[in-house]
């Protein structure tokens, strides 16, 4: 595909002749041009420091990173790189010099998690993102990327979630203080991108799935704990594997190689203030993805709904139609994402 100036618009892009690298035009209504040189994809060479790269979404990122060939990947355990303290962390980027940054880590956890520790969630994350943001801003990083969460989003927002829905409305209680620290961190980007004229831009990815996800028997998502219970059951011999509810709740998944496409994506094309939606789009019930999983786990005993357990919120789906009309879409289907899914979790977290 030929380079050429490219200005973002509501229904996409449009392209007029240029040497010159995309022409992003940005939600404060400011262009930013950008040579060749500047493209993230250009330089495969470039340091690029991957936060949180043995999670779920950092992992996926490192993986696609290196098939799209990129050598210099700066890859720091906790152990290695505590990112809560920040004279470590400002040691860290005026040694290394990153010129990219995606900033994946995060203290994360279920229910029982946020109500037992809610001091560390609001507290650790606010310092991994005011410390990485700060530091990439004061040595010369190129572009940064933070990625959150949709659980940033009001308890009751409209339906499907746009990114205007921000702010409008009271929080799910039982995540607050997550939300609140990934809600600071887009703020953060914004202010610094307004202040400083410094690159963050800011993903908010819907529920993901993949590789290297939880499995834990008692901490998992629904997902997760799905395929474990099915596997389970299916090699302990037992006649049927209860969920709670009706199984009508509706809700959205990504798998997470598809979101480390799209951060990608927005990496090279998106320069803007607003952060933006990374989902699927597409909407499936619980009852729907339990007989999905169970066809993919192999387990032919019967399903059996507890209608005496709560449904939980009835839908849940984020509208990501400003990433779609940027040139976006997923590309992994539910089945094929759940069956890669299965077969990893067998090599690598079986007993």
């Amino acid at each position: 595909m030929a380079v050429g100036t490219w200005k973002v618009r509501s229904c996409g892009l449009t392209q007029s002749p240029s040497r010159s690298h995309p022409t992003l035009t940005s939600d404060n209504g400011k262009l930013e041009s950008r040579t060749t040189e500047d493209s993230f994809l250009y330089n495969k060479s470039a340091k690029v420091f991957v936060a949180g790269y043995r999670g779920l979404v950092g992992s996926a990122i490192v993986r696609k990173l290196q098939q799209l060939g990129f050598t210099d990947l700066l890859l720091r355990t906790h152990a290695e790189l505590d990112l809560t303290r920040q004279a470590d962390v400002d040691a860290f980027f005026a040694a290394e010099k990153p010129q990219y940054v995606i900033l994946a880590a995060a203290k994360v956890g279920g229910i029982h998690a946020n109500k037992t520790y809610p001091a560390d969630f609001i507290a650790i994350n606010l310092q991994i993102q005011t410390n990485v943001i700060d530091s990439s801003y004061r040595h010369g990083v190129k572009k940064l990327l933070f990625l959150g969460s949709s659980c940033i989003y009001p308890k009751f927002a409209p339906q499907p979630i746009t990114e205007e829905a921000l702010l409008t409305g009271p929080l799910e209680p039982t995540n607050e203080w997550y939300a609140v620290a990934k809600i600071a961190g887009i703020k953060m980007c914004q202010a610094y991108r307004l202040q400083h004229g410094f690159d963050a831009i800011s993903g908010m990815p819907t529920n993901l799935y993949g590789p290297y996800d939880n499995f834990h028997p008692e901490n998992s998502h629904v997902l997760p704990a799905l395929i474990r219970r099915f596997h389970e059951a299916k090699v302990t011999g037992v006649k049927e594997v209860v969920v709670w509810g009706t199984g009508s709740p509706l809700r959205e998944f990504l798998h997470v190689d598809d979101l480390a496409d799209g951060v990608v994506f927005l990496m090279e094309k998106y320069s803007g203030l607003v952060h933006v939606n990374v989902g699927s789009g597409k909407e499936v019930t619980i009852k729907e993805l339990a007989e999905l999983v169970k066809e993919v786990v192999g387990f032919e005993g019967e399903l059996v709904w507890d209608t005496s357990k709560p449904d939980g919120t009835p839908r849940k789906l984020m509208d990501s139609s400003k990433l779609a009309g940027l040139g976006w879409i997923p590309k992994i289907s539910l089945k094929e994402g759940l069956i890669d899914t299965y077969k990893w979790y067998l090599e690598n977290v079986k007993q």
